[in-house]
């Protein structure tokens, strides 16, 4: 965020109730973020995961990604590289969480 020129101040953050998949704990819950950019008028809704901390890291991450993409147009090679990156965390995240699964049977 230090990077794009986005300060904490900047932003305005509330909580919602989410709604979907995740039984009980998000129905009653308010885990769902939503973020302005004050300056631009941005608005990012995040409702990906259970947990109010991780919703509130990826929704700051796609709000980098949002204004670097309006700033500079197309993503540049190294933000190309990150986004791969991303995936592939996310793939090996996915893989080590069944390895789990499968050997704690």
């Amino acid at each position: 965020m230090s990077m794009l020129g986005i300060s904490e101040r900047d932003l305005e953050e509330s909580f919602v109730r989410g709604s979907g998949k995740g039984g009980q704990k998000v129905n009653k819950t308010n885990n769902c973020v939503c973020l302005v950019h004050r300056p631009t008028g941005l608005v990012i809704k995040c409702h990906r995961e259970r947990e109010r901390e991780t919703n509130r890291f990826l929704a700051r991450r796609a709000l980098c990604d949002e204004l670097d993409h309006r700033l500079n147009g197309a993503p540049s090679p190294k933000q190309m590289e990150a986004m791969r990156a991303r995936k592939r965390g996310s793939l090996l995240k996915n893989i080590s969480i069944v390895q789990r699964k499968i050997t704690s049977d």
